[in-house]
């Protein structure tokens, strides 16, 4: 399916929008959603984003190999990006930037969408996303028992961490420093990293992940 949005002159709007469109049902959105763009489904509405920017896919790129790299350095889980989509609930659909799943999930995660839960889940914010990643999509992620997740702003340099606590999420805003993941085994990062312009060598980064140079 093909799909233009366009402002009251019917003129196409460049970005960044988020649309939300009613009427729909899980089984068409998986038969109709196309690969090419970024649709998630959540309760009857597909959600469609805007074009990501250049500087969006760099930061995902970044942390993609990352965390590629720390779980390929621990043999530990399995790390995918969008448009990958995840069921996290009966009628939520959503293709998160960058998530993780364990070990014994990434053996049983076939097809689409992928039922499996993520270890840890990973948004990159865009300024029309923010409020449903730091809302809606926390929300959604906890009742579908991820076990972590990141939402990263480069726009306000913080990065919002959730994690497992006794009654819900646990909520922490870091903006420098170390950052640990408590869901990913030996991953850590300096939330400076993700700031920085241009970005830091990711093979460098990695090597200090590994412990294979000085902190």
């Amino acid at each position: 399916m093909r799909v233009m949005v366009v402002d009251m002159r019917k003129e196409p709007i460049p970005g960044p929008y988020l649309v939300r469109m009613g009427g729909w049902t899980l089984e068409r959105y998986l038969a109709e959603a196309p690969e090419s763009a970024r649709w998630e489904y959540v309760r009857g509405e597909v959600v469609m984003h805007s074009h990501a920017t250049a500087e969006h896919q760099d930061l995902v790129r970044f942390l993609l190999r990352l965390l590629d790299g720390c779980c390929e350095a621990q043999g530990w889980g399995k790390v995918r990006m969008g448009p990958a989509a995840v069921q996290v609930l009966p009628e939520v659909v959503w293709e998160p930037d960058l998530f993780v799943l364990p070990p014994e999930a990434a053996e049983q995660a076939q097809g689409v969408p992928t039922r499996a839960r993520p270890a840890l889940i990973v948004e990159v914010v865009s300024p029309a996303a923010r409020s449903m990643d730091l809302g809606e999509k926390a929300q959604e992620y906890e009742q579908g028992g991820a076990g972590e997740y990141w939402v990263v702003d480069a726009e306000r340099r913080e990065v919002t961490v959730h994690r497992r606590g006794g009654s819900g999420w646990e909520v922490e805003r870091v903006s420098r420093g170390r950052l640990v993941s408590a869901a990913v085994p030996g991953f850590w990062l300096e939330v400076e990293w993700l700031w920085a312009l241009p970005l830091p060598p990711a093979e460098a980064c990695l090597r200090r992940i590994r412990g294979e140079e000085g902190p």
